[in-house]
């Protein structure tokens, strides 16, 4: 099942510039886990010890995961997975 993992543009450094990355997963984790085999250097920026570091929040299809399964929301071809680190302004 293909899915598009929007990556934001503070972490596009580690992709070389792509804004989407099309992916095969069933589950969100499934989803990241391929985005960080082709972008190793996401992985610490997005997780620690193995789950989602405290201010990065993703949404399938507009839907934060964190009201639903977490990285074991489910997600279905066509779907898109938003990565979206919250940033400190004001």
């Amino acid at each position: 099942m293909s899915v598009t993992v929007k990556i934001p543009t503070q972490l596009r450094a580690a992709t070389g510039g792509q804004a989407e990355v099309e992916v095969d997963g069933s589950n969100v984790g499934e989803a990241l886990d391929a985005v960080f085999a082709a972008y190793g250097d996401l992985r610490e920026r997005i997780t620690e010890d193995g789950t989602l570091r405290r201010f990065v929040n993703v949404y399938v299809s507009g839907e934060d995961i964190r009201f639903q399964q977490g990285l074991e929301t489910s997600i279905k071809s066509g779907d898109e997975v938003t990565i979206l680190p919250a940033v400190a302004g004001g």
